[in-house]
């Protein structure tokens, strides 16, 4: 089910300050800038960058790593169905990215992402 390690979001109370300042840490670019999203390829892992996942606005604090799936629905739904929690049900958040997010038995958050840009193969550390 999962293909690998994708990707790590970190919720931002303000997208361009944050955008900017990991441009300066990463030194590079993002590969996908968005309002609602920005991605930075680090190594061959996807650094993400989500204006709507700040702390205080109900969502969960703190930074969740995504597992990649090619069907984000159906790997959250096995999840479900295993005893895990739905913490963010599957959604588009923009250019075909899906994702959704679950709380195993154990208290851990646990994200599944289908993202039809991020292609490992493409990506190489430096």
């Amino acid at each position: 089910m999962f293909q690998g390690l994708r990707t790590v979001v970190y919720g931002v109370p303000d997208i361009e300050t944050a955008k900017a300042w990991y441009q300066r840490v990463l030194g590079a670019a993002p590969y996908f800038d968005q309002p609602f999203y920005v991605g930075f390829n680090v190594g061959g892992y996807e650094l993400g960058l989500d204006p709507d996942a700040t702390p205080g606005t109900g969502s969960i604090n703190g930074p969740i790593t995504y597992w990649g799936v090619p069907d984000a629905a159906a790997a959250f739904r096995r999840l479900v169905e295993l005893g895990a929690q739905e913490v963010t049900a599957v959604h588009d958040v923009g250019d075909g990215i899906r994702l959704g997010a679950v709380c195993d038995p154990f208290g851990n958050v646990l994200g599944v992402i289908e993202h039809p840009h991020f292609h490992v193969t493409e990506s190489k550390a430096d």
